[in-house]
């Protein structure tokens, strides 16, 4: 397994795990089903219902594929089982300010498959990340993001 998927926090571990389910359970028998109707209704070549059916299906079995990976291979990080609390570590969730712009932000700490810039959840190998590891409330840090340079100001830290 690479270094990028190495890491899972515990919740980003059983949603994983909740999505693999539906789609062997829930997703892949429907699908299945809907191929054998179309497959069912003659000519394959010229049949959409079938050709869709069909693509869905290895889009399914990549999708499986790579989560038993990332599933297996992973180690789970329980964020409250962290002994220093008062320290930047994997899984921490991260308020900081940053000071180019006086704008406070919210950040947390998430393995590569569990990146979801819409919740705020960013991966251990960002920029931003690697320079906040091992900080405490109050530092500033500077760190180098694709915009430039930034500094940031670190104001909380949550382990939820």
């Amino acid at each position: 397994m690479s270094e990028q998927s190495s890491y899972l926090t515990k919740n980003g571990f059983i949603h994983l795990r909740e999505e693999l389910n539906y789609l062997l359970k829930v997703d892949r028998p429907r699908v299945v089903k809907d191929v054998s109707w179309a497959a069912s209704n003659g000519d394959r070549s010229e049949n959409g219902d079938y050709i869709y059916g069909k693509k869905r299906l290895r889009q399914i079995d990549s999708r499986v594929k790579y989560l038993l990976t990332v599933i297996e291979d992973s180690k789970i990080i329980d964020p409250l089982e962290q002994e220093n609390k008062d320290k930047i570590f994997f899984g921490a969730t991260v308020e900081y300010e940053n000071l180019d712009k006086n704008q406070i932000n919210k950040i947390q700490i998430v393995g590569v498959p569990e990146v979801d810039p819409k919740e705020n959840k960013i991966s251990w190998l960002s920029p931003i990340s690697k320079a906040i590891l091992g900080k405490q409330v109050g530092e500033i840090v500077s760190y180098e993001s694709p915009s430039g340079q930034k500094e940031i100001e670190i104001m909380s830290i949550i382990y939820k």
